[in-house]
C-alpha cells in the first residue's frame, strides 16, 4: 500500500471519530433535539460508507515492520510500571482536595485514597512522597485501589519483626490499662505489656503509666493471632545485673545493706537488695511477738537489714532487722529471780500453755499444769485468753538461753496442804463434787479446785454391772460420792458411790437362796448360755443345759419362766439358775449340799417360802432406797438399824421357845 493511501485512511479514521464525537458529546435537549437526530443519522450513514472489512484485512499499522512495532512496543511498556498487589510502594501526590488525595505509583492510571487516612501527617503537598498499599490493580470499576492505612500496618508488623529478631529497643506510647497489664501502641499496633513485665519489682498501679512513653523490647509474636507481646523489665534487668554481680561478689554475713520491701506475705517480707532479692522472716523483724509483717512494715519502705545466712550459690539470702538493736533480755532487771512476781500481757496461747509477755522480747510460757492446781489437764483457753494482763511467779529462769518458767496457780494456796485436808476429807466423810474425766476404768471428780478423786467404775452401783462409766453418768454432772481412802503424800483420792447406800446383797442372800423359785425373763443369749432379768434390778445366768422345758426346747429370748436358784455368790454377785430343775430332778452334783429326808426338804422349803413372803416388804424399801441414787448415807444407815431391830424382835419368840 502507497503512503497516499495510508494518508487517506487515517484521514478518514479520524473524520469517522470526530463525527462520533460530535454524536456523544452532551446536548440538551432544550437546544436542537431535531438536529440530534440528523447528526446520529449522519454518523449510521458514515459507518455504512467505511469499509471495515477492508481495513480489518489490511491490519492496523501494516504500514510497519515486525521489527519497528516491537520497538514501539518496548517503549510503550517502558512508559509503565510493573506492580504486585498486596505489597507497599512509594507514591507521589498528584492532587489534594478536601476529601481525596490523587496519588501516581507509576501505573497506566492513578489512585484515590482518602484525605482522612493522612490526619496524622499535616502539611503534605502535591509532589511529596507517601507509602501505600496496593489493594488491587483494577476493580469493578476499572480503578487503582490503594490504602495508606494497611501500608502502615504492614510497615510497622516490618519494624516489629525487625526488631524482634535484631533485638533492638522501640519506643511506644501506653493507651491504657487492661486485664493483667498495659496497652502500648508499637508503631501503630497495639501490644501488650503483662504486669509482671512493667518492673522487677510488682507494680499495684498501672494507671500512673497510662499517656506515657515507653521503651520497651519485643519478646514474642503470634501471628495466628497479630499479638504482640513486649517488655520493659528486660531493660532494667540488663542495667541491674551489673549491680547484682557486684553485690553477690561482695555479700558477707554480717554485712549491712540497704533494700525496699518488694513483696509481703504473712511468713516475712522479700526486700529488693538492688536487684538481688533477701527474705526477711517474720521472726527476725522485731525481738517482740507480731503476728503480720504489715503491722511494722509497708510496701516500697526502705529498710537496713543485716545478712545473717545465704547460700553456696547465694541464690537464698536471708536477712535480719532485730539484730541491728540490742537483745531486750540484755536489759533484763537483775532483781527478777526464781520466785519474783511479774507482770505482763498474754501474746500467744496454744494447747500445751502461754505466753506473757514482760515487754516486747522477753516472754515466759505459763504452761497449762502452771494455771490450776487441778490434777487434770484441761485446754489453757478455758484460764487466759490473747490481750489477758496477769501476774505471775517466775518458777525457772536461764538468762544465757533466754528462757523463763512462770507460773500463776503458786498465787493461791495448794489445796493439798491445807491443815483441814484430812479432817475434810477424812474416809467415810460424804462430798458432792463435778465429773471431769471418764475413762475405761472409773471416772475423775473435782471436789474442789486441786481436790481430784478417783471412783471405780466397781464403786458406782451394787446391783448394775457397769462396763463403761458412760453408762453412769456424764462429764460435768454432779455426783455424790464418799471418800474410801485419803493418800495426802501422793494426792491421791478414792472415792465410791455405791457406799452411800447399804450393800443389798445381805439381804438378797436370803432371797435368791438355792433352791428358791423365781419368775424370771431371758434378755440375751450367747454360745454358753443366757442372761436372765430377775427381780430388784438384778441379772442371774443361766448354761444352755438348763434352758430345756419339758419338751425339750430351749426358753427363747423375751419368754418368762420359773427358774430355780442354783448357785449364790454374795461375794462375786453372782446368781445361777435353771428352768430344767424345774421339771427335773438335779443332778447330785447341783443338788443341795445338806440332804435332808423328803419331808423335811418339803418342810424346808415351805418354810423358805415363809420366810421369802415374810421379806417382801423389806425388799420393796429396798428397791425404793436404791433407785433413788441421790439419797443421802444418813437415811441409808436409820434404815439398816431399823431393819436390824426388827431382825432381833423376829428372832427373840423363838429363842424364848
Amino acid at each position: 500500500m502507497s503512503e497516499e493511501n495510508k494518508t487517506n485512511e487515517a484521514e478518514e479514521v479520524q473524520n469517522v471519530a470526530a463525527e462520533v464525537e460530535t454524536v456523544e458529546a452532551p446536548a440538551t435537549e432544550e437546544k436542537a433535539p431535531k438536529a440530534a437526530k440528523v447528526e446520529t443519522k449522519k454518523v449510521e450513514e458514515a459507518e455504512e460508507a467505511f469499509d471495515w472489512e477492508a481495513f480489518e484485512k489490511k491490519g492496523f499499522g501494516e504500514g510497519y515492520s515486525r521489527k519497528k512495532r516491537e520497538e514501539l512496543a518496548a517503549i510503550y511498556e517502558d512508559t509503565l510500571t510493573t506492580i504486585d498487589e498486596k505489597n507497599v510502594v512509594s507514591a507521589t501526590i498528584v492532587s489534594i482536595n478536601d476529601r481525596d488525595l490523587v496519588l501516581n505509583i507509576g501505573f497506566k492510571s492513578d489512585g484515590l485514597v482518602s484525605a482522612s487516612e493522612f490526619r496524622d501527617t499535616p502539611g503534605l503537598k502535591v509532589g511529596d512522597q507517601v507509602e501505600v498499599y496496593i489493594e488491587e490493580q483494577e476493580n469493578s470499576l476499572g480503578q487503582l485501589v490503594l490504602s495508606r492505612r494497611k501500608a502502615k500496618i504492614v510497615k510497622a508488623w516490618e519494624l516489629i519483626q525487625g526488631s524482634y529478631e535484631n533485638d533492638k529497643v522501640i519506643e511506644g506510647m501506653v493507651k491504657r490499662r487492661t486485664k493483667g497489664g498495659l496497652i502500648v501502641d508499637v508503631f501503630g499496633i497495639e501490644s501488650f505489656l503483662p504486669g509482671s513485665q512493667i518492673d522487677v519489682k510488682p507494680i499495684r498501679d498501672f494507671d500512673v503509666f497510662v499517656g506515657k512513653k515507653m521503651e520497651v523490647k519485643v519478646v514474642k509474636i503470634n501471628y495466628t493471632n497479630d499479638n504482640v507481646v513486649v517488655s520493659h523489665k528486660v531493660l532494667i534487668e540488663k542495667d541491674l545485673e551489673q549491680q547484682k554481680a557486684e553485690i553477690l561478689e561482695n555479700l558477707e554475713k554480717g554485712q549491712v545493706l540497704e533494700g525496699v520491701i518488694k513483696n509481703m506475705t504473712n511468713f516475712g517480707v522479700f526486700i529488693d537488695l538492688g536487684g538481688v532479692d533477701g527474705l526477711l522472716h517474720i521472726t527476725d523483724i522485731s525481738w517482740g511477738r507480731i503476728n503480720d509483717p504489715a503491722e511494722v512494715l509497708s510496701l516500697d519502705e526502705k529498710v537496713n537489714v543485716v545478712v545473717l545466712d545465704f547460700d553456696d550459690d547465694k541464690k537464698r539470702i536471708s536477712l535480719g532487722m532485730k539484730q541491728l538493736t540490742e537483745h531486750p533480755w540484755d536489759k533484763l532487771e537483775a532483781t527478777i529471780e526464781i520466785g519474783s512476781k511479774v507482770k505482763g500481757s498474754i501474746v500467744n496461747v496454744a494447747d500445751y500453755g502461754a505466753f506473757l509477755e514482760l515487754f516486747p522480747g522477753v516472754e515466759g510460757l505459763i504452761h497449762v499444769s502452771e494455771m490450776s492446781w487441778s490434777q487434770h489437764l484441761r485446754n489453757p483457753q478455758d484460764f487466759i485468753k490473747i490481750g489477758d494482763e496477769l501476774e505471775a511467779v517466775v518458777l525457772t529462769l536461764d538468762r544465757e538461753e533466754r528462757k523463763m518458767s512462770l507460773g500463776i496457780k503458786q498465787l493461791t494456796e495448794d489445796p493439798w496442804t491445807k491443815s483441814n485436808v484430812l479432817t475434810k476429807y477424812g474416809v467415810g466423810t460424804n462430798h458432792r463434787g463435778v465429773v471431769r474425766n471418764l475413762t475405761n476404768f472409773g471416772l475423775f471428780i473435782e471436789l474442789e479446785e486441786g481436790i481430784d478423786g478417783l471412783v471405780h467404775v466397781s464403786d458406782l452401783s451394787w446391783t448394775k454391772k457397769i462396763k463403761h462409766p458412760s453408762e453412769f453418768v456424764k462429764v460435768g454432772e454432779e455426783l455424790e460420792v464418799q471418800v474410801l481412802e485419803l493418800d495426802i503424800e501422793n494426792r491421791r483420792l478414792a472415792l465410791g458411790h455405791k457406799q452411800l447406800e447399804e450393800n443389798p446383797w445381805d439381804t438378797f442372800q436370803t432371797v435368791f437362796k438355792p433352791g428358791s423359785v423365781h419368775k424370771s425373763t431371758v434378755i440375751s443369749k450367747n454360745d454358753k448360755g443366757a442372761t436372765l432379768e430377775l427381780p430388784y434390778g438384778l441379772e442371774g445366768i443361766v448354761t444352755n443345759k438348763h434352758l430345756k422345758k419339758a419338751d425339750e426346747t430351749e426358753v427363747a429370748v423375751g419368754e418368762t419362766e420359773d427358774f430355780v436358784v442354783i448357785e449364790f455368790s454374795k461375794d462375786d454377785k453372782r446368781i445361777v439358775l435353771s428352768h430344767t430343775n424345774t421339771h427335773t430332778t438335779p443332778a447330785p452334783s447341783e443338788k443341795p449340799a445338806k440332804k435332808e429326808p423328803r419331808k423335811a426338804s418339803a418342810k424346808t422349803n415351805n418354810d423358805a417360802e415363809v420366810s421369802t413372803l415374810g421379806d417382801l416388804d423389806a425388799l420393796t424399801a429396798l428397791k425404793a432406797e436404791m433407785e433413788d441414787n441421790t439419797k443421802k448415807a444418813n437415811a441409808a444407815k436409820k434404815a439398816a438399824e431399823t431393819k436390824k431391830a426388827k431382825a432381833k424382835a423376829d428372832d427373840a419368840p423363838a429363842d424364848e421357845a
